[in-house]
């Protein structure tokens, strides 16, 4: 490490680049005696590595230690190493050759960390949320990307799926131009490539929340979890935009303590106006959800207050069906009464031998009978 350090610092120094990963064919391992059942190998983690010369590649190492010595002999070479999920031992390999900051190589073991930018110093350290949108799952699926940044050496270690950096390597390999500019564009690229990504994650939202507005006013009972998912997404998604803004305004801001080239500069504000149209929309995106969410409670609570309106009135219906029903019960139950007793055949029974005895229980049975109906009448239930 010593020896890498002792040589001079040129202007090349700054240039970078990237292209996939490429790793060796491992060897397979010699035979047994008894051949055991051999593990699959764990996928290395080293998925990019490569040497740059004047915005050129000029080597392509395999191994991290082929990188330490090749970087050695470049006298203006700069590195660009890519990590996929890499075990503490690379970590702490690539911190003792590039002497970085034990704090910031914790946080890269650690994925779940906040978008930040911070330096250690001749290092940047910066923490990225990338996104991407799944069309199938109708969801948004977040990445993470941390990059270190030194006056010869870009590394990267990825979290997620997200982002692909292999177009951000073309890109730049196809502009020697721009990579010529050093470990600062290359920076600049990727920082590009993940606000780039945000656009069609923009665009699937958008047309998410037009649809939970539709499902809404139809009245669609899984609306509701939807809303609710989408809304923790853009919570998310706002925690991995807004630090941008204020990341990018500090790299503005030491444009001129560090010496940043003009043309990069430019980049960099049309980075810096990209993300903050991006965080509105995101702010925007939440606001909408959450007065959709309004709504559609206010829908929901109508709806109910309509059933139970309707319930309500199918009762009274029935209440009202019973009246007339207990009703003529009640005037059919009179004259039944009367002739049960006049029916009951006793020998001595009071009026059982009056010539007036069937006149007077007819004319009984219809009094009882007009008089309830009158009552129940003027109780309107009938």
């Amino acid at each position: 490490m010593s020896e890498r350090r002792a040589r001079p610092a040129s202007p090349d120094a700054k240039k970078s680049g990237w292209r996939r990963a490429l790793t060796p064919p491992q060897s397979p391992a010699e035979p047994e005696p008894e051949p055991p059942v051999e593990p699959e190998p764990e996928p290395p983690s080293i998925v990019q590595a490569a040497l740059y010369r004047d915005g050129v590649r000029v080597s392509t190492p395999a191994t991290l230690a082929e990188t330490y010595r090749e970087l050695r002999e470049q006298p203006a070479g700069m590195a660009w190493i890519g990590l996929a999920r890499p075990t503490e031992s690379e970590l702490h390999s690539l911190a003792a050759e590039f002497d970085l900051h034990p704090l910031a190589v914790e946080d890269a073991m650690e994925a779940h960390q906040r978008p930040k930018l911070e330096r250690y110093g001749d290092t940047l350290f910066v923490v990225l949320r990338a996104a991407r949108y799944l069309d199938a799952q109708e969801e948004v699926d977040f990445g993470e990307l941390h990059v270190f940044v030194g006056h010869d050496f870009v590394i990267t270690v990825r979290h997620g799926a997200a982002p692909d950096l292999s177009a951000v390597r073309r890109r730049m390999e196809e502009t020697p131009e721009l990579l010529r500019l050093g470990p600062e564009a290359v920076l600049y690229a990727i920082l590009d490539s993940v606000v780039d990504g945000y656009v069609p994650v923009v665009a699937g939202v958008q047309n998410d929340v037009d649809e939970i507005e539709t499902e809404v006013f139809r009245g669609d009972p899984k609306v509701s979890r939807r809303i609710y998912e989408l809304s923790r997404e853009m919570v998310e998604f706002q925690r991995a935009t807004r630090p941008l803004v204020g990341m990018l305004h500090s790299l503005m801001a030491g444009f001129a303590k560090y010496g940043t080239d003009e043309e990069l500069q430019r980049y960099l504000r049309d980075v810096a106006d990209h993300v903050t149209h991006t965080s509105e929309r995101v702010d925007g995106f939440r606001q909408a959800l959450t007065d959709i969410l309004t709504v559609n409670a206010t829908l929901v609570t109508q709806q109910q207050n309509a059933e139970m309106r309707a319930l309500a009135e199918a009762g009274f219906e029935q209440n009202e069906e019973i009246k007339k029903i207990s009703s003529w019960a009640a005037i059919l139950f009179a004259p039944t009464l009367v002739g049960t007793i006049y029916g009951m055949n006793f020998d001595r029974m009071p009026e059982l031998h009056w010539v007036l005895g069937y006149p007077f229980a007819i004319v009984l049975m219809a009094v009882v009978c007009t008089s309830l109906y009158v009552i129940f009448k003027r109780k309107d239930w009938l």
